[in-house]
């Protein structure tokens, strides 16, 4: 433990006087926290037992008699801290003296002695950073917990189907890549010119809201790399459970690979929506309905025209109206085959759009087969909703911030990436089973945490109770959300 610092003189800030009455400022406050929902998202953990489980990935070499901090606390206090938006492991050598915090991770000996702390930003970098030069945890001086990285990866995909009541008639897979800009000299980090700058592309795969797979990857390696080895892992995870479910992989046309279709094609009850970029042949193909669709923008457009210029004489006025018209949008399904790279031909739908910026062409290849499902229908209900999935890698990228791969060693980034990922899985839970049927059923963790988790609230400890007293100012709608929050906390039954 740290030594305590010696004590100082309080300050006190003097303001402008309002009313005759002067505005003072001091830090004499006591036990005040601004995270007191953090609270809430502990208890769901405990029931849940999540960051217990990630902890169940990790093998502690140190000598426990020496161990004020388990690997499971460790963990818990860098994931609440992320889901509180401190993404960096400096930021524990403040929180470490958090009210809130203490009572989350149950440290209440530290809560009520004012000498007590927690982990400090040392303590946590033992346990996140790998240094390239330690090939053994064990004989390490100053690192020796130990990552089972082939746990880890495993347990997100065990957490989503444990996360089911009963196995579910479908799913779908989505798969995406995303760039986390490093500044440094990061191991595997290379100039991309599509993301414009030096950076990471890390793999995502998604199941609905469950995050499954979080890859760290060079960003000069093959937009797909490594997906056909990560779909055939988690696709066999899942069939050692749900046999009987149907699984439909999406992604973009970065996707559109032999092996990818070629894998799906031989799996019982696997399917696939994966776009692609369009070509000669298939424009060609196309042609018909290329001019239906040309047709009919141009007869919703001709009276139009017709009334323009009986009243206006410039071409510009023109060119704006024709934006006022709808598209015209016709689909088209057939049977094609690449000259070399594909082994077969599949069914590839394609979507014309025709309106004042010309044509647009947009193609997806399937294995679901036209008298199953329409061209129209596939493209609307079964590809274009894998846009929702953006909208995950955003809470991950933007609200908990896992792009900051900024360590120097590959795995080490590796493993960062994980935690943050963790701490997706864990407040994304919290979402799950607290919110349904409430007016953040659907927030974004930005939102939640604004709401529910930054929290002002003094701490008061008596013999018998530990009150968190929230600032009276909390709105009611959420005082009610986080009532009904805590009831249905209660309800789970304990599988931690």
């Amino acid at each position: 433990m740290s030594p305590s610092h010696p004590r100082t003189p309080r300050q006190v800030i003097n303001f402008s006087k309002q009313k005759g009455k002067e505005i003072i400022a001091n830090f004499d406050g006591g036990l005040i926290t601004s995270d007191a929902g953090i609270v809430w998202i502990a208890e769901l953990d405990k029931k849940l037992g999540i960051t217990e489980k990630f902890g169940n990935c990790f093998q502690d070499h140190r000598h426990q008699s020496y161990v004020d901090h388990s690997v499971h606390e460790l963990l818990a206090q860098r994931l609440y801290g992320i889901i509180l938006g401190y993404e960096d492991v400096n930021d524990h050598d403040k929180l470490r003296h958090d009210p809130a915090l203490k009572i989350a991770l149950e440290k209440l000996n530290e809560l009520e002695d004012k000498k007590g702390w927690l982990a400090g930003k040392s303590t946590i970098n033992r346990l996140e950073y790998c240094p390239e030069t330690i090939l053994d945890q064990k004989t390490s001086r100053y690192h020796k917990i130990e990552p089972n990285f082939e746990a880890i990866e495993k347990s997100f995909v065990e957490f989503c189907l444990e996360s089911y009541k009963k196995p579910p008639l479908s799913i779908i897979l989505d798969m995406d890549v995303t760039d986390e800009q490093v500044h440094g000299n990061q191991e595997g980090a290379f100039f991309n010119s599509y993301y414009h700058g030096v950076c990471y592309a890390p793999l995502y795969i998604f199941c609905g809201h469950h995050l499954l797979v979080a890859k760290l990857r060079s960003s000069n390696v093959d937009p797909a790399d490594g997906a056909l080895d990560e779909l055939q892992r988690i696709i066999g995870l899942i069939r050692e459970k749900w046999s009987e479910t149907h699984i439909l992989v999406r992604g973009d046309s970065a996707y559109a690979r032999e092996e990818i279709f070629y894998f799906c094609e031989n799996q019982p009850l696997v399917d696939y929506v994966i776009a692609m970029g369009t070509n000669g042949v298939i424009k060609l193909r196309a042609d018909d309905v290329i001019e239906k669709a040309k047709h009919e923008y141009e007869k919703k457009l001709a009276p139009i025209t017709e009334l323009m210029d009986s009243l206006f004489q410039k071409k510009e006025d023109l060119e704006e109206v024709k934006k006022l018209v709808p598209i015209s949008t016709w689909y088209r399904s057939i049977r094609y085959k690449t000259e070399k790279s594909w082994s077969c031909q599949r069914r590839v739908v394609t979507k014309v759009c025709y309106g004042s910026d010309g044509l647009k062409m947009r193609h997806v290849v399937t294995s679901l087969p036209a008298s199953k499902i329409p061209p129209s229908k596939l493209y609307t209900k079964k590809y274009c909703p894998r846009g929702e999935m953006e909208n995950r890698i955003k809470e991950q990228q933007l609200d908990l911030l896992a792009h900051r791969t900024s360590t120097q060693t590959f795995q080490s980034n590796q493993l960062r990436l994980w935690i943050h990922s963790w701490a997706y899985v864990l407040i994304n839970a919290f979402r799950q089973h607290c919110f349904k049927k409430t007016s953040l059923a659907k927030a974004t963790v930005g939102r939640i945490r604004l709401n529910l988790l930054k929290l002002g609230a003094r701490i008061k400890i008596s013999c018998r109770r530990i009150i968190i007293a929230i600032a009276s100012a909390c709105p009611y709608p959420y005082q009610d959300i986080l009532s009904i929050a805590n009831k249905r906390i209660k309800t789970i039954p304990n599988t931690g």
